[in-house]
């Protein structure tokens, strides 16, 4: 039986870590907001692994009466039966406490029914690197009681907050400076600790999602094929791929493999999975998919690669953009891509409800005519064909209207893009 002393030790000295942590360095306000924390209803926080979940709900309960709990730490891999330990050591270290945040919980089996039990009386914070917190554990015991959180990355506009930057958008020195930064941000990524320990943290940090959040959590059959799939993907980002012809290329048998280790790494916010855009759910279904990678920087430290390509890793960070405003702020857009029967191809297309609210296309062009004709063309036609009449290029460095057949298409930098506000 666990000790309660070895309990206090490791609560007590986690907790000192992450004091220590924010009085040393520049911790960002995210842009993510939790709401107010109640009892009776536990506050879900999941994310990648290492993107400032644990740093975001310790500030949410600092300098109140709270205790926080990291079950990564191994003197606290107990069992069920054991897990109300915790509560004794947290009761004998700090005595009666309004909020608790349980980090990484998932690693307890049968954690949902503790949390359920204790819910009444606490405030209850949760943190976790798996989608699969907020579906098939909760379905029993905390439906309904739960608020969910998805946590990314920086964004680029907290990217130039640690960089303690806050530039003005109407002098050009600024906007030098913002388009330098831009490019260490699509070759660096969001990882705070890839700022300050580079390639070396992105390749560990890749391998522990794939090792622990992935293989370890599902119990993967076929290990080999999962890590070269993952490598797969992270050098695909941005293509089309097929379940069907992806099996060929790892020889499994079934494409059904394929797709649940997709989904395996889509539930760790490793690998998002988008959808060809139809109206038919069928067609949608067995269309070809896109492939994005949650940070630039797994791309670029671990994707194969004979070339700069800055167009590709514009897409990429435009992806993971759309997707964390969806996360933060729209909680009702639906992103997918879009193409016709004539190969027509928008990058991404977003629904609101059932109107279709935006068409964007992603180019590293710096003037009007480097625009491939193909990109206005597939802009247009979708248009025409989903009644959508706000359409977007994303470029890298080219600002104006064009205006072909009755149709006003926006062009627009990527960082001034990435700098609104919500």
């Amino acid at each position: 039986m666990v000790h309660v002393e070895t309990l206090k030790s490791a609560i007590e000295e986690r907790e000192e870590e992450l004091k220590e942590k924010i009085s040393r360095e520049n911790i960002v306000e995210r842009e993510l907001k939790i709401e107010k924390i109640h009892t009776d209803v536990a506050s879900i926080i999941t994310g990648v692994r290492r993107c400032g979940k644990s740093t975001l709900a310790f500030l949410l309960t600092l300098e109140k009466k709270a205790a926080y709990v990291n079950f990564e730490d191994e003197r606290l891999q107990l069992s069920l039966r054991d897990i109300n330990l915790i509560l004794d050591a947290i009761h004998s270290l700090k005595g009666e406490v309004e909020f608790i945040v349980f980090d990484e919980i998932q690693y307890i089996q049968g954690w949902e029914i503790f949390i359920s039990r204790i819910l009444p009386n606490k405030k209850v914070i949760i943190t976790g690197s798996n989608a699969r917190l907020l579906s098939k554990e909760l379905a029993t015991y905390l439906t309904g009681r739960h608020i969910d959180y998805e946590l990314f990355p920086f964004s680029f506009r907290e990217y130039l907050k640690y960089l303690k930057f806050s530039p003005n958008i109407y002098l050009t020195k600024d906007v030098s400076k913002v388009k330098d930064f831009l490019k260490e941000y699509l070759e660096i990524g969001g990882f705070p600790l890839a700022h300050k320990l580079g390639k070396r943290f992105l390749a560990e940090n890749f391998r522990d999602i794939v090792e622990r959040d992935v293989i370890q959590r599902y119990n993967v059959e076929y290990k080999n094929v999962l890590k070269e799939l993952a490598k797969y993907y992270v050098s695909n980002s941005g293509k089309e791929i097929s379940f069907n012809k992806v099996k060929n290329v790892f020889n499994v048998k079934s494409p059904h493999t394929i797709r649940n280790y997709s989904q395996y790494f889509s539930n760790a916010y490793l690998f998002f999975i988008l959808e060809k855009y139809s109206p038919k759910l069928k067609l949608q279904e067995i269309s070809p998919k896109k492939v994005y990678c949650i940070d630039n920087g797994f791309i670029n430290t671990l994707g194969f690669k004979i070339s700069e390509d800055f167009g590709r890793l514009m897409e990429n960070l435009v992806a993971v953009e759309l997707l964390r405003r969806k996360s933060y702020w729209f909680n009702n857009w639906e992103i997918y891509y879009f193409k016709d029967y004539q190969q027509n191809e928008v990058d991404f297309l977003i629904k609101e409800n059932l109107k279709i609210k935006q068409l964007i296309q992603v180019t590293y062009v710096s003037s009007k005519d480097e625009i491939e004709r193909r990109e206005i063309k597939s802009l247009i036609k979708a248009s025409e064909l989903l009644k959508c009449k706000d359409l977007l290029i994303i470029t890298w460095d080219y600002e104006d209207e064009i205006k072909e057949n009755n149709k006003v298409i926006k062009c627009i930098p990527l960082w001034k893009w990435l700098l609104k506000d919500y």
